[in-house]
């Protein structure tokens, strides 16, 4: 009874172990499918149940990364996108914004739709010059600012180029759209009211108001202001020669002779504004390394002022010249009837009211400046623009005209040579002593109210289109 106990016990055991055995096996090595053949007959396949299911969840996992890698790329990809269009507008609102509304003069821009519609309407020519003439108001402006935005990526000597050409451009579109039209005279007469109109009105009203605002006689650089007096009076030799010489009859041929000798003379002019705008960059370079070495290591910091992007600079650049362009034609094309229509001669709308116009924007800087005592700057819109224009702008039209066929030249008869070179020996005596104060800005005003009256008696026997009557 006792052997027979044990043997159960020991074979209860073996069972045991085959079991365990059994159960290691089907949970760690092997899987049992049954198979085609008989129900009772199994057939173990050698493919590890816990590596498939480990397996299948890794490319399940990979493919769900795979899937959410995509997703975030794509979604990355159109979160930069926006973001790059979103600035973009924002960069577009901000350049409209300071172009178009940061200046006082921008409800004036709405004269350039009148005027457009005035045209293709054709209203009265006095009209159309009033509205295309309030138009280029703003766009001058502007077209300055927008010249001095660029001026901040292209470098001194660049920006230098740039303001000497844009500086001016509303003159020069002007002038190549009468030049292209035959009008001599036009061409003539305005640039020289431009260099009358800084010289003395505006320079005056800036030494008038800045000395009313500050007691004490207001000191400019008289070396400067010597040096673009010089500019002039070489301007008045280019200007003075051609009219003495026809006015005398002295020329080897007939207007032949005073056409060469202008064309001469403007390249000499031309090379010699050039010299000065070398000369005054370099002299600005020294003078603002000499200050950087002065200030040494105490942190100082240029601000930077400029608020438009270099694209935007040139895309207004750009639009602006456009419109002026289409004003100026308007214009140009108005003129002569203007002139009729209001029986005021030629010679006094191109001297006097195109300049009072076209130069308002600089009025209002030079008189500006002058009243936050900073001269020099007033002296720089003011007389730098008479020198750029009588250097500049009035040698290029003689240059421009020579392939156009047209017979520009320096020859600004006897009347308005003489004008001008009064004046210029006015203003130069003015500044030598290198002060201002009001009485001297009312002198140079007086002075051009008398230059003005002139030019209202004074009939031009030249133009071929004047019909009016100076009485």
């Amino acid at each position: 009874m006792a052997e027979s106990q044990q043997q159960f016990a020991d074979n209860k055991v073996d069972l045991k172990g085959d079991n365990d055995h059994h159960d290691d096996d089907i949970n760690n090595l092997e899987s049992i499918t049954l198979v085609e053949g008989g129900p009772n007959l199994l057939l173990r396949e050698k493919q590890p149940l816990v590596s498939n299911q480990t397996s299948h969840r890794d490319e399940v996992a990979e493919c769900d990364d795979k899937h959410l890698s995509g997703v975030l790329v794509h979604s990355e990809s159109r979160t930069i996108s926006g973001h790059w269009v979103w600035k973009r507008l924002q960069d577009i609102r901000n350049s409209f914004h300071h172009v178009i509304l940061g200046t006082k003069l921008n409800c004036l821009l709405l004269c350039i739709p009148v005027a457009i519609f005035m045209v293709h309407a054709d209203y009265g020519k006095g009209w159309i010059f009033v509205f295309s003439l309030l138009g280029m108001l703003p766009l001058a402006e502007r077209l300055g600012f927008v010249t001095e935005q660029l001026s901040y990526f292209t470098g001194p000597t660049v920006g230098g180029l740039l303001n000497a050409t844009f500086g001016n451009a509303t003159e020069i579109i002007i002038c190549v759209f009468a030049l292209k039209d035959d009008m001599i005279r036009v061409v003539q007469l305005s640039l020289l009211g431009s260099i009358l109109s800084n010289m003395l009105l505006v320079l005056g009203c800036a030494f008038f108001f800045g000395g009313l605002v500050h007691s004490n006689d207001q000191k400019f650089n008289k070396g400067t202001a010597q040096v673009s007096s010089g500019l002039l009076l070489m301007a008045v030799m280019g200007l003075l020669f051609p009219a003495v010489l026809h006015a005398t009859h002295t020329e080897l041929e007939y207007g032949a002779s005073e056409l060469s000798l202008s064309r001469f003379s403007s390249i000499i002019m031309l090379a010699a504004y050039s010299s000065f705008i070398y000369f005054q960059l370099r002299s600005d370079k020294e003078h603002s390394n000499d200050a950087e070495e002065e200030q040494g290591d105490s942190g100082f910091l240029r601000p930077n002022s400029h608020v438009l992007t270099f694209w935007d600079s040139i895309f207004w650049l750009t639009a602006l010249t456009i419109f002026i362009s289409v004003l100026s034609q308007y214009l140009v094309d108005a003129i002569n009837g203007a002139s009729a229509a209001w029986n005021v001669p030629l010679p006094f709308i191109s001297v006097i009211i195109l300049p009072i116009v076209g130069n308002a924007a600089e009025h209002a800087s030079a008189i500006m400046f002058a009243v936050k005592d900073k001269l020099d700057i007033s002296l720089g819109v003011a007389i730098g623009s008479s020198t750029q224009i009588s250097m500049f702008v009035i040698p290029f039209c003689v240059i421009i005209g020579w392939p156009m066929g047209t017979q520009m030249d320096l020859n600004f008869q006897l009347f308005e040579t003489a004008t001008l070179f009064i004046t210029v020996l006015v203003v130069a005596f003015m500044l030598q002593e290198g002060t201002a104060n009001y009485f001297k800005g009312l002198m140079l005003v007086l002075c051009y109210l008398i230059v003005g009256a002139s030019f209202f008696v004074h009939r031009d026997s030249l133009d071929p289109h004047c019909t009016y009557s100076a009485h």
